[in-house]
């Protein structure tokens, strides 16, 4: 994928190190703290948990640097080679917060032990490359990725953005509706004003 200033490539984590991950995730905020650990532990063990221990599931999830690894937790963006970028893409049962967040079930009914449809939960674009496009290309991905390991269905929890609604940037983990919709995501339900389930049928 083509920005202004240079090429995004994205590849499944296991093809990337474990030190260009944690440059992406950086020293500051959510993402070093959460290690990409909140959808997949349930609340009072996420809060239970150190973050070392975090980030040891992380890097056994992800099998950073190891090319040879079956299996991944998620995709690497990089911008002309510099790492850049992280989304979290995964069958949704391997999501233990999924499972009975009202995010995701409010006014659905399907069956949640389902390992057909995966979820993209996360994303983390690295501080000082935001605004070119990391999201949109590891979404792009994301949904290749998905396909090509078995995926039914891929499904996402954006949020709502507006002009005139001010985000934080910690707010946009789970990625906004924008990027979905130019991934081929649409929307199956919206829980709250703020938040949208999309799909997309792979």
């Amino acid at each position: 994928m083509g920005v202004a200033n240079g090429t995004i490539t994205v590849v499944p984590a296991n093809e990337a190190s474990w030190d260009d991950l944690q440059l992406v995730f950086g020293e500051r905020g959510d993402p070093p703290r959460c290690q990409c650990q909140w959808f997949r532990l349930r609340g009072r063990e996420f809060r239970a948990m150190p973050v070392e221990e975090r980030a040891a599931r992380h890097r056994e999830q992800t099998n950073c640097g190891d090319p040879a690894a079956t299996t991944t937790s998620g995709l690497v963006a990089y911008l002309d080679g510099e790492p850049v970028g992280w989304c979290a893409v995964a069958p949704r049962t391997e999501y233990a917060h999924l499972s009975t967040s009202r995010t995701v079930w409010s006014g659905r009914d399907e069956d949640r032990t389902d390992d057909s449809v995966w979820a993209l939960t996360c994303f983390v674009t690295r501080a000082g490359f935001r605004r070119l496009g990391v999201s949109y290309a590891l979404a792009a991905a994301a949904v290749d990725f998905a396909r090509d390991r078995g995926a039914a269905v891929l499904e996402g929890y954006p949020m709502i953005t507006s002009p005139d609604t001010t985000v934080a940037w910690g707010e946009l983990f789970v990625g906004s509706r924008s990027v979905f919709e130019a991934a081929g995501f649409t929307e199956v339900s919206r829980p709250s004003e703020r938040r949208v389930v999309m799909r997309r049928e792979l």
